[in-house]
């Protein structure tokens, strides 16, 4: 009993040296009381998963137009749904990092929507959400538009992309956001508005060759101003051809054509008379006709009346809205490539008409020079290449 006490007292003993050694050893010693002292730097938390939705819950009077999106921060969806009142699933977009979801394609007016989103956070934990908004009403208002191209047409190197509304546009910023334009490769544009109804996108320089236009006017439920809403949405695609241009010279009485930049043809023409002299500049083709009748009505002259006509003609293609085309004329063979004697148009050969015709597309470039006439308006059919880039990116009121 005794040996069992003497050894109790000296493990006491040990231990109290232990503790006094402990409560003695320097910082940074290496002592026992620097080993796994608690780090000053405090363990980074995982955060839960925020979930943004657009519209806002409660949301009401949106434009059935205006995309409907989720976004997730500290986390990614994993499942979106969107219904309809009648429950019926409205699809979306959700992206490939799950980081966000969209919808874009244009709701109905006047319905209300039910918004369900799942995400998982960077703290493994599961997040649900579930919003409503309603649509605004069916507009008393709607304004539609028109394209001045084709799906899947070929197009010459000066089109311009030119949008036409069925009533005034008051506003013109929200129009212009709802217009897309799409180029491969880039091409730099820019809108300008020549009529309250109207809107064109042009190249800073003509188009290359090849490029890949696409446009997508997706104005359906999207507000235009005035009351009025955006009646559907248009689209289409296009590819740019070989550059053709041609140019008129009034001097010479000839025109040349070339295709990317190499001359290939040159031909006798006849245009403006005195009195009626062409306009000089720069013409984009607007419209081919195989058969036509030209009508001096359609510029103010009564085809009974002295100085007008109406006259058919086999090969006709457009050049102005002022009644400017080039055109098969048979009648003034004799004088063509010697001196002019049209109303303003340009005069070809049967045979010299067609041809180019079945060369030429709709935006090829033609140019007008010494013909004795004004300048051409920049406004007249689709001219836009009589403005230069800095005219035609200052703002218009």
């Amino acid at each position: 009993m005794r040996r069992s006490a003497v050894v109790g007292g000296w493990a006491c003993l040990v231990l109290v040296a232990g503790l006094l050694a402990g409560c003695t050893s320097e910082p940074g010693s290496g002592g026992t009381g620097g080993q796994g002292a608690p780090s000053s730097a405090t363990a980074e938390v995982a955060k839960p998963v925020t979930i943004a939705t657009v519209p806002a819950t409660g949301a009401s009077d949106i434009a059935p137009g205006e995309p409907v999106s989720v976004t997730a921060s500290d986390g990614r969806l994993t499942e979106v749904t969107l219904r309809n009142p009648a429950g019926e699933v409205v699809p979306g977009v959700l992206a490939a990092d799950g980081g966000s979801w969209e919808f874009t394609d244009g709701l109905g007016y006047g319905k209300q929507y039910t918004l369900t989103a799942v995400a998982v956070g960077a703290d493994g934990k599961p997040v649900t959400s579930t919003s409503t908004f309603t649509t605004i009403g069916k507009p008393r208002r709607t304004i539609s538009v028109s394209l001045n191209m084709q799906e899947g047409e070929t197009v010459g190197v000066g089109m311009p992309l030119i949008f036409t509304f069925s009533s005034k546009v008051t506003d013109r910023q929200a129009a212009e956001r709802a217009l897309k334009v799409a180029t491969e490769p880039v091409t730099e544009g820019a809108f300008r508005w020549t009529r309250d109804d109207t809107v064109i996108w042009r190249p800073k320089d003509y188009w290359r060759p090849g490029t890949k236009i696409s446009v997508d006017a997706a104005i359906y439920g999207k507000p235009l101003g005035g009351g009025a809403y955006g009646l559907e949405d248009r689209a289409a695609s296009v590819t740019v051809g070989d550059k053709v241009t041609v140019v008129a010279d009034g001097g010479s009485h000839q025109l040349t054509v070339s295709v990317n930049d190499a001359e290939v043809r040159t031909m006798p023409i006849s245009m403006g008379k005195p009195g009626h002299t062409t306009p000089a500049g720069t013409y984009t083709v607007m419209s081919e006709h195989v058969g036509y009748t030209m009508d001096s009505g359609t510029y103010g002259v009564p085809a009974d009346t002295p100085g007008g006509y109406r006259t058919f003609v086999k090969y006709a293609v457009r050049l102005s809205n002022s009644g400017i085309f080039y055109h098969s004329a048979p009648w003034s063979v004799g004088s063509q490539g010697h001196r002019n004697v049209s109303h303003g148009c340009i005069n070809l050969s049967n045979d010299n008409a067609k041809w180019l015709m079945d060369l030429s597309k709709k935006g090829d470039l033609f140019t007008v020079t010494n013909s004795g006439g004004q300048q051409l308006e920049p406004t007249d059919g689709w001219s836009v290449w009589q403005l230069p880039w800095p005219a035609w990116t200052t703002p218009t009121t």
